[in-house]
């Protein structure tokens, strides 16, 4: 009685199908922010996340300093062109973003031996945006402190639109409100997507919007300073 083989693995990439493949494409058509909301974050970043991580092992980038760092950075930058993918020249997701991956992680590569004593700066465009209460989707809710901080911080940002602002700074500060006051029912809640959604809503490309989130991380810090210090104006 022959034994039956036993069938081989399937070795096909299931982090990136052709469902992913068709949500990048769907993303690059639609203008819907809510829609491409939910494609990226339940579809496409997944995909990114390990394409990403596939290259760096497969090419040995993980030598590089601040690896995870620039694993996260990269995929920012992915998100960043999604709207240059144009199915209609014959490329696959796929080998597009892989080649684009590849080529961005070259780059540092070339960087890095360049300046090998460099770190590279991990206080880029996402922590900019991160930290302490934006990403935060309701955990200031039953708790004083926290709404009383929110409270404070929308008052602080109406006195920042009567400065003085470039148009950028207007832009960015009202997409951060769009993002503050629809907390509830946006339903992206990572520094990746958060990114995303700001620079969707305030229409600024990534060079400006970068330039403009690091003149308002200054007020913000500033705020918070005097905030924990607990300044007479926010008691």
């Amino acid at each position: 009685m022959k034994k039956k083989r036993r069938r081989k693995k399937s070795t096909k990439r299931l982090y990136f199908t052709k469902v992913h493949e068709d949500a990048i494409i769907q993303y690059a058509i639609t203008r819907d922010r809510h829609e491409r909301g939910v494609l990226y974050v339940t579809l496409i970043q997944p995909a990114f996340n390990e394409l990403v991580n596939k290259i760096i092992y497969t090419y040995k980038f993980n030598s590089l300093p601040n690896i995870e760092c620039l694993s996260e950075e990269c995929q920012i930058w992915l998100t960043t062109i999604l709207d240059k993918f144009d199915p209609e020249k014959g490329h696959k997701a796929f080998s597009y973003f892989s080649v684009i991956t590849k080529n961005w992680f070259i780059q540092k590569v070339k960087k890095n031996s360049k300046r090998r004593k460099r770190e590279v700066n991990c206080d880029d465009v996402y922590n900019q945006i991160e930290n302490e209460q934006f990403v935060t989707k309701n955990h200031y809710e039953g708790d004083r402190e926290n709404r009383e901080f929110w409270m404070a911080l929308t008052s602080e940002i109406e006195d920042w639109k009567k400065l003085p602002l470039k148009e950028i700074e207007v832009k960015t500060i009202l997409a951060i409100e769009d993002l503050i006051s629809n907390i509830d029912n946006i339903e992206i809640f990572n520094k990746k997507a958060i990114y995303l959604y700001l620079r969707e809503i305030s229409g600024l490309n990534t060079k400006q919007l970068v330039a403009s989130l690091s003149s308002i991380k200054k007020r913000y810090r500033e705020f918070k300073l005097e905030w924990v210090n607990g300044d007479e104006k926010w008691r």
